[in-house]
């Protein structure tokens, strides 16, 4: 048992413990996780029986209160709101008709952190590593980059359709967010590697398995899962010396919109091949491209 957990009233600490357990089995939230709602949950405990009341008599006017004296990081509101909601969710499933104190809570603003991008040169010896001599190898290359080259999510990737590539226009149909189509364009190099694959390596991974409809096959001749290309991402990241923590699929596309605006890609044309249906969503990238000036300037010139 906490300190902090020993401190608050058996009343409380039960509801906390039927809590905890429950997101413990339901969610499999990690320990680290359980501790901090287990923490903030008993702080309010305490608060709320200096002023007579208790978790379950709490009302919205008590909830803000509290906040409003307990100021905290973005960050830790955000986590501490989150154990509120889950917490009075749960508890109004319980007792049926209670009124759950959180409903009406404004979220806090977190900052937007800005994407992760892989420099140029680690784009390319990622790329290049797998062994293009076996089946497997060619396809994860062609995989790598078609993602690269048309910056497609990961989830696009794994979900394209043989249909889905037109290698006369060298375009591929995209099927993106909310069931939306776009056209694509794909690199030369990437066609490529893809027409190889196509040629030489999905026939050896659909024999003996019907027609799949799936683009990139896994051995067995189905369609390969986001975490199988993940997977596979950040072991050919260690294999050239990439820090797996550095790369995950969606980096190669983060990698993909930022390298474009820095050789001058056009903002309203991002948009399009990412498929984002708000400009200010492209927009995050142009201060990735700026950090990255700002650091060859703070490198190169004589009084940077």
């Amino acid at each position: 048992m906490t300190e902090s957990h020993a401190e608050t009233n058996a009343a409380d600490a039960r509801l906390i413990d039927r809590f905890i357990e429950r997101v413990w089995s339901e969610d499999g939230l990690a320990e680290r996780t359980l501790e901090a709602y287990r923490r903030d949950l008993s702080q309010l405990s305490r608060w709320l029986e200096a002023r007579g009341h208790g978790l379950a008599t709490a009302t919205r006017e008590d909830i803000s209160a509290y906040h409003g004296s307990q100021p905290v990081s973005v960050r830790s509101m955000a986590r501490r709101q989150s154990a509120f909601r889950r917490f009075y969710a749960h508890l109004a499933r319980d007792e049926g008709a209670r009124e759950d104190p959180t409903l009406l809570m404004q979220r806090p603003k977190m900052p937007r952190g800005l994407p992760k991008a892989l420099a140029e040169r680690e784009i390319e010896a990622l790329i290049v590593a797998p062994d293009s001599a076996t089946p497997l190898g060619q396809r994860d290359r062609a995989m790598l980059e078609l993602m690269y080259s048309s910056g497609l999510r990961v989830s696009e990737l794994v979900d394209l359709p043989l249909a889905g590539l037109n290698p006369r226009q060298g375009v591929l149909r995209v099927t993106g967010k909310g069931g939306k189509d776009r056209l694509v364009p794909v690199g030369e190099e990437a066609l490529a590697h893809v027409e190889r694959y196509l040629a030489e390596a999905r026939p050896l991974l659909a024999k003996g398995h019907g027609q799949p409809l799936a683009l990139f096959l896994t051995r067995r001749g189905d369609a390969m899962t986001r975490q199988q290309f993940w997977t596979l991402v950040k072991r050919y990241a260690m294999q050239v010396g990439i820090p797996a923590k550095r790369v995950s699929p969606h980096v190669l596309r983060h990698s993909f919109a930022t390298h474009l605006l820095n050789h001058g890609a056009d903002l309203r044309a991002l948009q399009m091949l990412l498929g984002h249906s708000a400009l200010s969503t492209t927009q995050i990238y142009t201060l990735v491209a700026k950090e990255g000036l700002k650091r060859l300037h703070a490198q190169h010139h004589p009084r940077g």
